[in-house]
């Protein structure tokens, strides 16, 4: 009698853990299919407010395989990653268009981007915690070079989004003096992304860095000449099928230097883009254009001109 209970509890442990083992596959299998980074369905959409409403549900859904598997590095770059998007795309640029008699309105959104940028960000420096053991502890003490030595081109994707999310973060709120404060450390993650590999994802980090370049004071490392310079070589890496270039430049350098003339330009060669020309780019393309038109719609509010004398 003993030795049957004993057989019928090993076999009874045989099949949890065999269910177990099993459920954890599954779960693995998923994220990996998830975190592929090859489909389009996302980037390639002419719907935006279809991604705006679906991606919420795939954030939920990226955090709770997370729960099942929270050392899955590809995983953790995905839900990471998808947060910044979303944050900057949905959130943070429609708050940007907001009136002013909105501003509490607006004031919410930027918290709330500014929370999902820090809450991508978290899930980000975990990956890298995991791909290079010590990694956070080098940051923290802004022994900078040590923590990003190790890295090769296969972590420029994950490189990218955490110097993003961190940079996001900022943009939402320049007073968070902790957030200044470390403002060195995501550029520095983004220049070791680009020197990894410049051309990743059709110039992305070169957009990025006219952003960066163009909007910040020269004290704090700004320069027009450098932005110029990220400029011409996302356009080169893009094939010219890109408008985000071309937004931020006029967005930051043309309204710096109160070049009107420079600023519709820019903007008027970001609208004239094609989205069916690069298919797979096509929801980044048609936010970035929206972007545009709203700048011209609004170009009072950024230059000191009489639209009246100027029209003629």
């Amino acid at each position: 009698m003993h030795k049957r209970r004993v057989l019928l509890l090993l076999c009874t442990l045989a099949v949890v853990l065999t269910s177990c083992s099993i459920n954890k596959v599954a779960v693995n299998l998923v994220a990996k299919t998830l975190s592929s980074g090859d489909s389009t369905v996302f980037t390639g959409e002419e719907d935006p407010e279809l991604v705006a409403d679906a991606l919420p549900f795939a954030m939920k859904l990226y955090e709770s395989l997370l729960e099942q598997t929270p050392e899955n590095e590809e995983l953790l770059l995905t839900t990471g990653s998808i947060f910044t998007m979303y944050a900057n795309a949905f959130v943070q640029t429609p708050a940007s268009m907001l009136p002013e008699n909105e501003y509490e309105q607006q004031q919410q959104m930027l918290k709330r981007a500014k929370k999902m940028y820090l809450r991508g960000r978290g899930y980000l420096l975990q990956a890298l915690e995991l791909r290079y053991p010590g990694f956070g502890e080098y940051l923290q003490s802004n022994e900078l070079e040590q923590a990003l030595a190790p890295t090769v081109s296969e972590d420029v994707p994950l490189l990218f989004w955490t110097s993003a999310s961190w940079l996001g973060a900022f943009s939402t709120d320049t007073f968070d003096m902790e957030l200044l404060l470390n403002l060195s450390k995501p550029i520095s993650i983004l220049n070791r992304a680009l020197e990894l590999d410049e051309a990743w994802s059709e110039g992305m980090i070169h957009d990025t860095l006219i952003s960066i370049y163009g909007s910040l004071p020269e004290a704090m490392g700004g320069s027009q000449e450098k932005a110029r310079y990220h400029f011409e070589k996302a356009l080169e890496y893009s094939g010219g099928l890109s408008p985000s270039p071309y937004v931020a430049l006029a967005s930051t350098v043309s309204v710096a230097n109160q070049d009107v003339e420079e600023f519709r330009q820019l903007l008027g060669q970001a609208i004239a883009i094609d989205p069916e020309d690069n298919p797979d780019n096509r929801l980044q393309i048609l936010l970035s254009q929206e972007k545009a038109r709203w700048l011209l719609e609004h170009i009072e509010d950024f230059f000191l001109i009489d639209l009246e004398e100027d029209q003629l």
